[in-house]
């Protein structure tokens, strides 16, 4: 859930939409819908993030802000 509003902060910061994003990505709509969505379930790879951090224009660790890591 983080990673995915995450996501949406970037992609509204840069005005881009779902639709806009998903072209630039590579990636379906209903894809990156899915990943920002808050009852989402569904897992997404490190290279699905890793595209979409590129269509953004950020670094890929900005989507795991807020992210706790465990030891």
């Amino acid at each position: 859930k983080i990673i995915g509003n995450n996501i949406k902060k970037y992609r509204t910061k840069n005005n881009i939409s779902q639709l806009k994003l998903s072209e630039l990505s590579g990636y379906s709509h209903e894809y990156i819908r899915r990943i920002e969505s808050k009852k989402s379930r569904n897992g997404f790879s490190i290279e699905a993030l890793y595209f979409i951090s590129l269509a953004l224009k950020i670094n890929i660790s900005n989507l795991f802000e807020g992210v706790k890591i465990y030891e």
